[in-house]
């Protein structure tokens, strides 16, 4: 039994709203959908939205999301929000009033940051994000019941599709240019474009750049590439890659700002609850359940503790509470900034210290600690930690040449940053790539600093150094 009524929730959601005015928050219009435990659970299993197209993986992810809450081994979020307009988020219905409370404020905190961070206004259409799942959902059926088609044909380019949908530009502001203009701008180069494959080809430079060669210019959107000049692939098959592909530019944002959007989330759900004059009983519940809500991850980084400590520290550090300028500063980085651009800028080396902030590394079956954030390590740690967040773990993978030696070979390579792919995880990528693009796919890399060059083709995977 719950302890509160929907007059109860209008009646905070009303006080609530009159402090996100009172504290200039900029937000879409609020929209809540109380669920229970079953309910939350499917929405978890599809990411939140209310509509999705079928695919197994979400099955198998309600299944064991399922399998653990019952066992106790996880719980389930306060809430989900969607990134729309109207903003949609689900509460709980077995929560208590306090907690109904504190998750009605973060989520005004969710939705401010969705309408004004930078991440979000240029990657994302929230006037448009329900009715474009429904769309999409409704395309993926109509193929998975087509009799030419049917689900088994369907799933397997899902699943392809799936694994590379975030092998693409990070960047979604950046404007793609026509073949025309990239060959314009590399005739208006000065110098020669570079050898595609100084690895293989030891070779002078061109002194003009080739212009025949698809791309031209490398080329990091792999799901959009594939479909655009691969020749073989049926409508359909071209539409379920726009689908995937659609849908990893609505998540990206989310991906790149967890830490800022969740710490920014806590940082006014807190300043909401402490100013709201709270009855005794509720505001000890409220302090016992915000402490859960920030406090450090043992062996690892909670996003609301570590964002709900730089966004106070960069009030502090401007201002401090209710003045201007920290005023001013909050919303300018709320503005500007995704995960690892505001780790390098607001993360110093006090906060870090007093954070305890450390890395780890394996030793034989445990985990040790790497570094500390003392006076040596601390830069070493931050990098660690920025190379950490976003997108920063999924390797950068271009396209230089779709018809390598005339051969139909798809030529990529792996913009290397000292950290080595990991080799059962590129096998299985260079996988789903060939299936998509159905002809032999290279990938260049480097291997402990050696140039190497992994296969897949119709005789399987392989790998071998160059040099």
């Amino acid at each position: 039994m719950t302890n509160w009524t929907l007059r109860d929730l209008e009646y905070w959601d009303e006080r609530i709203r009159e402090k996100v005015a009172e504290f200039g928050l900029d937000c879409y219009p609020q929209e809540f959908e109380i669920c229970d435990q079953n309910a939350m659970l499917g929405y978890m299993a599809y990411h939140g939205m209310p509509a999705h197209y079928p695919h197994w993986s979400f099955g198998k992810a309600y299944e064991q999301t399922k399998t653990l809450y019952e066992h106790g081994v996880t719980g389930l979020p306060y809430e989900l929000v969607i990134n729309s307009d109207p903003c949609l988020a689900y509460l709980m219905r077995d929560n208590s009033l306090l907690l109904q409370i504190l998750t009605i404020a973060h989520v005004y905190g969710h939705n401010d940051f969705f309408k004004n961070n930078f991440v979000f206004r240029v990657g994302t259409r929230a006037s448009e994000t329900i009715a474009a799942f429904k769309t999409r959902a409704d395309r993926v059926r109509r193929y998975i019941e087509d009799p030419s088609i049917g689900l088994e044909a369907v799933e397997r380019i899902l699943d392809a599709a799936h694994a590379l949908a975030f092998n693409r530009n990070r960047n979604l502001a950046m404007r793609k240019l026509d073949p025309e203009e990239q060959k314009r701008r590399l005739l208006e180069r000065a110098e020669p474009a570079p050898d595609p494959f100084p690895e293989l080809h030891r070779r002078p430079k061109r002194a003009e750049p080739e212009l025949n060669r698809i791309p031209l210019e490398p080329e990091h959107d792999l799901l959009l590439f594939i479909r655009d000049h691969n020749r073989e692939l049926a409508d359909w098959q071209k539409d379920l890659l726009t689908i995937v592909d659609e849908q990893a530019r609505y998540f990206l944002p989310q991906i790149e700002t967890k830490i800022m959007n969740e710490g920014w989330a806590s940082f006014w759900h807190h300043r909401i609850l402490t100013s709201l004059g709270l009855p005794q009983d509720l505001h000890f519940e409220f302090l016992v359940r915000h402490n859960q809500v920030v406090s450090p991850l043992r062996g690892g980084i909670n996003p609301y503790h570590l964002g709900f400590a730089i966004w106070r520290d960069i009030e502090r550090r401007f201002g401090g509470e209710g003045s201007k300028e920290a005023r001013e500063k909050l919303v300018a980085v709320r503005e500007s900034e995704r995960d690892q651009s505001f780790l390098r800028r607001f993360l110093t080396r006090e906060l870090m210290h007093e954070l305890d902030l450390f890395t780890w590394k394996p030793r034989g079956e445990h985990l040790v600690v790497a570094e500390i954030s003392d006076e040596e390590g601390w830069e070493k740690v931050k990098a660690t930690l920025i190379n950490q967040v976003g997108t920063g773990p999924i390797p950068v993978i271009v396209v230089v040449d779709a018809d390598y030696r005339g051969t139909r070979t798809l030529y990529l390579r792996h913009e290397h940053d000292g950290r080595d792919l990991d080799i059962a995880s590129a096998e299985k990528t260079l996988a789903h790539v060939r299936t998509l693009w159905g002809h032999k796919v290279h990938l260049e890399t480097k291997l402990k600093g050696r140039p190497a060059l992994l296969t897949c083709s119709a005789d399987g995977f392989d790998a071998k150094l160059l040099v």
